[in-house]
């Protein structure tokens, strides 16, 4: 079967031909029919000091079951996160980290919305928000802050705001829901809100703090790093939450079934559809982690062995 890696920080990937895997204690082995992409593995790639396994979302079909790997059968429809090697035509997940798949989804579907929608919904729990409540998404056209300016306008927002790159991704986010665009090099961003999502870090950070209406809320999620003067927060009584998906499966086990259910629920509604950006071939994996780098995606990108 066909597997990509890196030998060295910072790449290049390339396409390896390795043995089916077996799997091990408490495993599914799955026949990928979709990976998704995500900023933080390819940032691991660049950062990481050295190589590291091409994790991330996978969907598919499960073709074998570990001992102990109760709960699904072969024949099984399932998506979860890999955190072995993901970029690959076969997929060992550990049966705690899968979940079905409905029969009117598609495995692009499941990848494009269960992790990014699972983060983008998270978020919004962490930062508690309230119906009428303006609300401010930055990375608002990636594949989680799409789902999170939907997600907001479904929990009653007044005003959405989507921070960009690149404002010629305007058209894209408002057809997500965004009221108003802005681009991160902007003087101001509007109206105070209420709540903000940051996906960012970075340099971007603090503008996002400085956009909250005093009492306002910033829940961070990124893995860009960036820092803020606790004076910025005492003198507008703002918070800041980090939020991490990984803890809430870990310790949460119940509010991640329960986020998850809800998540198809809106998509089975017709209220909740993830946006695409491409399908690449798993030949193609430098060219995806590309679309990524670049901040040229509009959605998800996805890998389709």
């Amino acid at each position: 079967m066909r597997r990509v890696r890196y030998d060295r920080p910072g790449g290049p990937l390339f396409v390896e031909e390795v043995p089916v895997p077996v799997p091990g204690p408490g495993e599914l082995l799955v026949r990928a029919e979709a990976i998704g992409v995500t900023l933080p593995m390819v940032r691991k790639v660049s950062e990481s000091a050295e190589p590291v396994p091409l994790g991330g979302e996978v969907a598919g079909e499960v073709t074998a079951v570990g001992a102990g790997g109760t709960g699904f059968a072969v024949g099984d429809r399932v998506t979860g996160l890999c955190f072995g090697h993901g970029y690959a035509d076969v997929v060992p997940l550990h049966a705690s980290m899968a979940s079905p798949v409905p029969a009117a989804a598609t495995a692009v579907d499941a990848v494009a919305l269960v992790r990014s929608g699972l983060v983008a919904l998270g978020a919004l729990e962490a930062a508690g928000t309230e119906r009428g409540e303006a609300a401010l998404v930055t990375a608002a056209a990636s594949g989680v802050g799409h789902l999170a300016l939907r997600l907001a306008r479904l929990r009653g927002a007044s005003r959405v705001v989507a921070a960009v790159s690149d404002t010629r991704k305007a058209g894209f986010v408002r057809d997500c829901g965004a009221d108003e665009v802005v681009g991160y090099d902007a003087d101001g961003w509007g109206e105070p809100v209420g709540y903000a999502l940051d996906a960012v870090g970075g340099d971007v950070l603090a503008p996002a703090l400085a956009a909250l209406a005093p009492g306002g809320r910033l829940v961070a999620y990124s893995s860009g790093g960036g820092t803020i003067r606790a004076y910025d927060l005492l003198v507008g009584a703002k918070t800041v939450t980090g939020f991490q998906l990984g803890r809430i499966a870990r310790d949460r086990p119940e509010t991640y079934e329960r986020w998850r259910r809800e998540l198809w629920q809106l998509f089975a509604e017709g209220a909740l559809r993830p946006a695409v950006h491409r399908e690449f071939d798993l030949a193609d994996a430098a060219k995806a982690h590309e679309a990524i780098e670049s901040r040229g995606n509009l959605g998800k990108v996805v890998l389709r062995p």
